[in-house]
């Protein structure tokens, strides 16, 4: 008989106690709704400091379809992903979210739009219940970097979503040791396939996304995807060059005119000045930023360190085969 085609669902967390749990009950419910695939559920833990990795271990130890990778230490929120992702056997790849944001209910359309061709079908926010000012915040991103990007970008889209192997390997030969993935699925530009959705507010605990992981990723997505900055910041310098030119042009001619009533005094060159130094500061520091990304790409380094890895061994099984036992009252 022929074995069941696999797809593997990956999450990656870092405290998420209260959600890991009902994330796998119902990415389970929904295969099990499903019925005509094995799945594998891969959790990578980001050194978590709560009790996510217990009760990892309690699901996996009575169903071999959960897979965890618990890392040495915390290596953020952009490579300890993409490490999971790079260890799934599926024939196809889910990334969802472990605070239940990404709903799990939008499962059997993903794998429908996949088993009709697409090899990419991604889902996209329509609206969310977070912050009204974040969303909208996020939305003035995504369209700051589609107006910079010299690629098609992917507006509102978190990274939720389905991938064929082809895309996964796709990936896999950028070699990008800090990737960012988004880019990486529009830059690739196979066909896709979008579902909108409404976000839901995530169930338990706080996010884990600060705003410098944010800044992060924003200026991660802009210096991958877009060399405007650098020639904005060669402009600015042209721009700033020529109107100091004139404006020393215009001071001199007026000191020749007025020669015995007007003063320069100090308040227009330490203004000068204060203006000038704020120029290159930002200059050095949007070079910084590339210069940074090459430093990263350079280093080469791994996606993370693991410490243990549990259940990478079996086998995934059918759901059909045998259902998982009560787990609920385990310690």
């Amino acid at each position: 008989m022929t074995q069941k085609r696999l797809l593997s669902v990956v999450t990656a967390c870092f405290n998420e106690e209260g959600n890991v749990e009902a994330l796998y009950r119902q990415v389970r419910a929904e295969f099990e709704a499903i019925g005509r695939y094995r799945y594998e559920h891969i959790f990578i833990d980001n050194c978590s400091t709560d009790g996510t990795v217990n009760v990892l271990k309690r699901l996996a130890a009575a169903d071999v379809n959960v897979k965890i990778i618990v890392n040495a230490r915390n290596f953020g929120h952009i490579r300890s992903p993409m490490h999971a992702i790079m260890q799934a056997r599926g024939d196809a790849i889910i990334s969802l979210v472990a605070d239940l944001q990404d709903p799990p209910t939008l499962l059997p359309q993903l794998i429908a739009k996949w088993e009709e061709g697409f090899p990419v079908v991604l889902c996209i926010k329509r609206s969310s219940e977070e912050s009204p000012l974040m969303f909208w915040l996020r939305k003035r991103y995504y369209a700051l970097v589609e107006r910079l990007s010299s690629i098609e970008t992917i507006q509102n889209f978190t990274g939720f979503g389905l991938y064929d192997r082809r895309v996964i390997e796709e990936v896999r030969r950028y070699g990008d040791p800090y990737p960012y993935f988004r880019g990486m699925i529009a830059e690739i530009g196979l066909p896709r396939f979008d579902i909108l959705y409404d976000q839901p507010i995530r169930k338990s605990g706080i996010t884990k996304n600060n705003w410098y992981a944010l800044y992060d990723m924003a200026m991660l997505g802009i210096t991958n995807l877009s060399k405007v900055p650098l020639r904005l910041v060669a402009g600015l310098g042209f721009v700033t060059a020529a109107g100091s030119l004139v404006v020393a042009l215009a001071y001199l001619v007026y000191k020749l005119v007025f020669w015995s009533e007007f003063e320069l005094g100090l308040a227009p060159v330490i203004i000068g000045l204060f203006f000038l130094g704020a120029v290159q500061l930002i200059a050095l520091g949007i070079i910084g930023e590339y210069i940074g990304s090459v430093h990263t790409t350079v280093q080469n380094r791994p996606y993370v360190t693991e410490r243990e890895r549990i259940n990478f061994d079996a086998v995934p099984q059918a759901l059909d085969a045998e259902p998982v036992r009560d787990i609920s009252q385990r310690a």
